[in-house]
């Protein structure tokens, strides 16, 4: 038998910071591909691995190798562990597929399969801050994600209200400039309404990913100066 307490419970022990599970009609029409990917599916469970908020405090105004190191890590983490669930729904008679933590898809718009932020927040992990990633309550975006699309019947989270308020710390350290410092209830209507997108991709390609001791088009900036989840 397969409900939302032994899935959570199962990734917890697998080493999981936050699990919660999503209702796909909460993101119906988000963008994924390929465009029918979630047809089959219901629901999805959504897992997150905190990173060491130590790491974010030698970010300044770049990234650095060791928190390259860590994203990968804890990517190879989220990837195995959702192997391991699916495994377990898939057991019990009903549909899984685990979505990769971080694979571009999409070269042009810089796409994975689907928005893990986006499914974290359905899944009342936390909400979209202005950069657009997700923040939670205890880590802030200090962590990294992965989905799990299914349809077991299982029952959904609730919902996270945005948090972020007047701050506009993210927007104010980007390197690019690319927030736009936008605040909303629920979400942005687009990536763009949130982001000036191209000057993000711009500063990542020219600068960070030219440098061979990171070699991955990564920045962490917005991360180290935002408040929740901030070392104290």
């Amino acid at each position: 038998m397969i409900d939302s307490i032994v899935i959570k419970r199962k990734a917890v022990e697998l080493g999981v910071d936050l699990v919660g599970i999503a209702d796909l009609r909460r993101v119906n029409g988000i963008p994924t591909e390929p465009k029918e990917l979630l047809e089959p599916f219901t629901n999805a469970v959504v897992i997150a691995v905190a990173i060491s908020p130590e790491v974010f405090e030698q970010i300044k105004d770049a990234p650095t190798p060791l928190y390259v190191h860590h994203y990968q890590i804890a990517n190879n983490l989220l990837d195995s562990i959702n192997l391991q669930l699916q495994r377990e729904i898939l057991r019990e008679g009903f549909r899984a597929l685990a979505i990769p933590a971080s694979v571009t898809v999409d070269k042009v718009n810089w796409m994975g399969h689907i928005s893990h932020k986006a499914m974290a927040k359905a899944a009342g992990l936390g909400w979209q801050g202005k950069s657009l990633l997700l923040v939670t309550p205890k880590y802030g975006p200090r962590v990294r994600l992965a989905t799990l699309l299914t349809n077991a019947p299982l029952d959904p989270d609730p919902l996270q209200p945005n948090r972020c308020g007047k701050c506009n710390k993210c927007q104010l350290a980007c390197p690019a400039a690319a927030i736009k410092g936008v605040s909303w209830d629920d979400h942005p209507q687009s990536r763009e309404e949130a982001l000036h997108f191209s000057r993000c991709v711009e500063k990542l390609t020219n600068d960070f990913a030219k440098r061979p001791e990171i070699g991955k088009n990564i920045c962490g900036v917005c991360i180290s100066v935002c408040p929740w989840g901030k070392r104290r």
